[in-house]
């Protein structure tokens, strides 16, 4: 059975006033604009003109196909909220275009959808032509409109400014960890043999000092802490651990368990003397304030188990980054942004929720629930938000990347279409998707900025995200400080969990990635 969504929306300059309609005819599945309707009606109200424009919609889907279910989407609250039968109608003018509407297709059939006007761009402007042509004396033109390419222009120009610091990526917060940790490596070097003077310095000709044994080392201070310091060289710094449980710690020193170097051959064994008190070590003079930040470099490089928090930096604002459950275009692997169609979730993805909401309630760590404003996000963050008892705030700073002429096709679609488009796309994150989508750039400066804004608004507690494909790897990029290309790099599976935590002093440390655990 075929899926069309309507967006219609109507206007009126002066209510009454002038007044024009425009409706939206979208395939649900590829995302294509299959029919677009607009009119002037002459003097008429705001909801008149709404009502008149949810008919034209409701009609134009009847004669692409019958039996086709109906998704509608209108920013009317009143035609929504009257057309699905928990208003009442009590003006005379919208009773007879009430139930004239519910006449064009089977109730089973349509369902209805409040969504912001910003969202409806394409039928307001559509709306908004038909009241200009009729301003002249006209009717619409549907061979000179401009709504559809307008309304993506419109889009793509209300992307977020770039935030003037971003704290929370590693670039940063790692920077100042290795400057606190190599201010005292000095002090990690094995000191000289007792019977050799403190200070004496061996001749640049000689080979180096022996190490000592292990054994006589300082022993490796064992925590519950992950080493993690994303921009250090490899033996610089404490070492990253890998594997599933990223809490899992070895407690060893990149020195320690490293073999000693030998002695030379032609060095006698010194006599047994009694050692003398040895001169004040060079890095024991470290100021008060250098030692606390060795303290918390050290912290960073090793945040708690988990989901919990670092005892000296606070408690982190952590984010659970959920993926949406699939939708009809998931397993198709269709471009599926912001852009094109709302597709609800599939029969396979409300399962997925339902899954994943049961997990997080087992978990008991979720405190609030924000969502992007797209329909199959809030549907996933409602099944969780149930099962939680909590509300579900919308976040239009969490939505998907526009794909621009992109929405619903295959990546071999856009190949074979647009392949100079794809390539550029493909090699500079600064490139658009073909008819002014959203770059990656562009995308990553609009999370960078409802990271910087959650962080702070949600310190020190656990917050589920419900978001896309795009948001949460960049969410992950933008912590780890990896290269934009990183993002080509991810795979993200539909309902899977991730978790980044956000220190008070700008850090970020990746806690879970892609955990599919609770769909098994």
């Amino acid at each position: 059975m075929r899926e069309f969504i309507v967006e219609a929306d109507g206007g009126s300059r002066g209510n009454p006033g002038p007044a024009g309609y425009g409706s939206v005819v979208i395939d649900a599945v590829t995302g294509e604009t299959l029919v677009e309707r607009a009119e002037y009606i002459g003097v008429a109200t705001n909801n008149v003109a709404e009502y008149r424009g949810l008919l034209a919609g409701l009609r134009a889907a009847r004669e692409l196909d019958p039996s086709a279910k109906v998704r509608v989407r209108m920013d009317s609250k009143l035609v929504v909220e009257q057309m699905s039968g928990r208003w009442k109608i009590k003006h005379p003018d919208m009773k007879p275009l009430a139930a004239e509407a519910a006449r064009v297709l089977p109730g089973g059939q349509v369902a209805y959808e409040w969504i912001p006007r910003e969202q409806n761009k394409h039928a307001d402007r559509l709306a908004n032509e038909a009241m200009d042509a009729g301003k002249r004396g006209e009717q619409w033109d549907a061979g000179a409109s401009r709504a559809e390419l307008d309304a993506r222009a419109a889009a793509a120009a209300s992307r977020a400014p770039e935030p003037s610091g971003p704290p929370g990526d590693a670039v940063a917060g790692a920077a100042k960890a290795r400057e606190a940790l190599t201010r005292t490596r000095p002090s990690s070097a094995p000191q000289p043999p007792a019977a050799q003077p403190p200070a004496a310095q061996p001749p640049a000709a000689q080979p180096p000092a022996p190490q000592p044994p292990a054994a006589t080392r300082p022993a490796a201070r064992t925590t519950d802490r992950t080493s993690a310091d994303p921009g250090a060289e490899s033996g610089a710094g404490p070492r990253a651990h890998s594997g599933a449980d990223l809490g899992a710690d070895t407690g060893t020193d990149p020195g320690a368990g490293a073999a000693p170097q030998p002695a030379p051959a032609s060095a006698p064994a010194p006599a047994p003397s009694p050692a003398p008190a040895p001169a004040p070590s060079p890095a024991r003079a470290v100021s008060s304030s250098s030692a606390a930040d060795v303290r918390a470099a050290r912290t960073v490089a090793a945040p708690t188990v988990g989901w919990g928090a670092a005892p000296d930096l606070g408690a982190p604002a952590t984010f659970v980054l959920l993926r949406h459950g699939e939708t009809p275009l998931t397993p198709q692997k269709r471009f599926s942004g912001s852009g094109g169609t709302d597709p609800s979730l599939s029969d396979v993805g409300r399962e997925q929720a339902e899954r994943v909401a049961a997990a997080l309630a087992r978990r008991g760590t979720v405190q609030h629930i924000l969502a992007s404003p797209l329909a199959r996000t809030r549907e996933t963050a409602g099944a969780v938000a149930a099962r939680l008892g909590l509300d579900v705030t919308v976040d239009d700073g969490l939505i998907e990347t526009d794909f621009g002429a992109w929405e619903g096709l295959t990546f071999g679609e856009v190949r074979e279409r647009y392949p100079d488009d794809l390539n550029a796309w493909l090699a500079d994150p600064e490139a658009e998707p073909t008819g002014g989508g959203e770059s990656f750039a562009a995308t990553a400066v609009r999370i960078a900025a409802a990271r910087d804004r959650l962080a702070a608004a949600y310190a020190g507690r656990t917050v589920l995200l419900v978001t896309h494909v795009t948001p949460i790897k960049t969410f992950v990029q933008l912590a780890l400080g990896a290269p934009p290309e990183s993002l080509f790099r991810m795979e993200l599976s539909a309902a899977s969990l991730s978790a980044v935590a956000y220190f008070a002093d700008g850090n970020a440390s990746v806690r879970l990635f892609n955990d599919t655990s609770h769909l098994r």
